[in-house]
């Protein structure tokens, strides 16, 4: 109870969900409602990584990222604001906001980011039921893309363009 007030208008005796604990049906039920939580977490964190990887390159390009004038906050900087009372903070954005104070630029972490199959299973169970899970799906792809996981397709892709339209690669 003490990690967050209950939510207005929510009746105390209405069951267990407000103690932080919740029996959620028959056998695996509790694990599937686990599965869904892992799914949502790796999409809120794949939205965290991309929009602090876009702070970043506007803060080191100025100008050059589309913005009028340079962008002076960095991306510690702007999480430790959002901590503030943005509708977009949590958990995840204070362990975000303490990872870049403590290594700003990150240069202790390689980008290889690992699965533990909960994101796997998300997916696969949003496919068996027909609904559409675009965030979740997207952000298990980008952690296979992290392992190195498109490079041959990225190189497939490269090939491609150099073939039929003569583009030459850039980087």
């Amino acid at each position: 109870r003490g990690g967050a007030p209950a939510t207005p208008g929510r009746a105390t005796a209405h069951g267990t969900a407000d103690q932080g604990w919740l029996h959620c049906g028959g056998h695996g039920a509790g694990h599937f409602v686990k599965m869904i939580h892992n799914g949502i977490e790796y999409g809120m964190m794949a939205a965290y990584a991309e929009g602090f990887a876009m702070l970043r390159k506007a803060a080191d390009e100025g100008s050059a990222s589309g913005l009028e004038t340079p962008l002076t906050a960095g991306p510690g900087e702007v999480a430790e604001l959002w901590r503030r009372g943005s509708v977009v903070g949590s958990w995840l954005l204070d362990l975000a906001a303490a990872g870049m104070l403590a290594d700003p630029d990150l240069e202790g972490f390689s980008g290889h980011v690992s699965d533990s199959g909960e994101g796997r299973w998300t997916v696969k169970a949003a496919t068996d039921m027909g609904i559409p899970a675009h965030v979740l799906t997207a952000a298990l792809y980008s952690r296979f893309a992290s392992r190195g996981e498109a490079d041959y397709a990225n190189r497939v892709l490269s090939a491609l363009r150099k073939a039929f339209g003569g583009h030459t690669e850039h980087g």
